[in-house]
């Protein structure tokens, strides 16, 4: 593996922990795809941070299970700005 695709994992994980953060939100701050995102917290990192890899793998699984809940907010939130409530 190259040391800058190393590097970069790392750099993710550290990010998505620290702002537990969505696969989402660290794409865009990365300029990545969410892909990416994806192959480097569950592929690459395991291989290179056993220890940093569960605790990305934590907060992943949070931000799974609550992604129905921010769904429906955007749903709310964008029909509020629609109808000017």
């Amino acid at each position: 593996m190259k040391d800058y695709i190393e590097e970069r994992a790392v750099e993710i994980a550290y990010y998505i922990i620290d702002h537990r953060a969505t696969v989402r939100q660290a794409a865009k701050q990365f300029g990545i795809s969410k892909s990416t995102v994806h192959k480097d917290m569950s592929e690459r990192l395991p291989e290179i941070n056993q220890s940093l890899a569960s605790q990305v793998r934590r907060v992943l699984d949070i931000n799974k299970s609550e992604r129905h809940i921010r769904g429906g907010m955007a749903t709310k939130e964008k029909y509020a700005h629609r109808h000017g409530a």
